[in-house]
């Protein structure tokens, strides 16, 4: 009965340790960080702006996300040097470089 224990013991231990070095090397993972701030025509912040990134020799968009109510969106990318360009409606592209594993505040501009 004790080893029966015992082995249920360090299988638990072992299922824990597994998970945790699982989660902890995701963690570790290098990323990059847009993080911008969508104005409206009154050059207030902007809640629901519908917004898109791709990577700028990329024809779709890869990443769709939505302004929060103080007008700010972020987007984890791949850490490296790319270029990535972000549409929203009634607004000009924005051009954004990223080299390593940084973060590039931008503003989106509505017209309307």
């Amino acid at each position: 009965m004790k080893t029966r224990k015992n082995s249920f013991l360090i299988f638990t231990l072992l299922l824990v340790a597994t998970l945790l070095h699982a989660s902890d090397s995701s963690a570790k993972k290098p990323y990059a960080l847009i993080f911008g701030t969508a104005y409206g025509a009154n050059d207030r912040p902007a809640y629901g702006v519908k917004i898109k990134i791709r990577r700028a020799d990329q024809k779709k968009p890869k990443w769709e996300l939505t302004s929060d109510h103080a007008g700010e969106f972020a987007q984890r990318v791949p850490a490296g040097e790319a270029h990535y360009v972000i549409t929203a409606e009634h607004a000009p592209e924005v051009k954004v470089h990223i080299t390593n594993d940084e973060r590039q505040d931008v503003s989106v501009h509505l017209s309307k």
